[in-house]
């Protein structure tokens, strides 16, 4: 696997941040990101077309806006593996 750090959180404190990564073999973006409430959680999941809750093997996470410009960046990143 070739992951690649693509961003953190600008505003991290360095113990709770949301990061960024592109796996360009495997055309996937990866999330680190903060656990929703259980109310969120749930609130998810009932506005989901899938057929129960989020599966133990899945995770919802929150990303703050302030990292659209990375997530953009690891999407243009696995895109571009794409074409090769």
């Amino acid at each position: 696997m070739a992951v690649e750090f693509v961003g953190i959180d600008p505003d991290t404190d360095r113990d709770h941040c949301p990061t960024v990564w592109a796996d360009e073999e495997a055309q996937e973006i990866l999330l680190q990101g903060w656990k929703p409430s259980t109310e969120t959680q749930a609130e998810c999941e009932a506005s989901s077309p899938a057929n129960g809750p989020v599966p133990e093997s899945e995770a919802i996470v929150r990303i703050p806006a302030r990292m659209i410009p990375m997530i953009m960046e690891a999407c243009d990143a696995v895109e571009r593996a794409q074409l090769r």
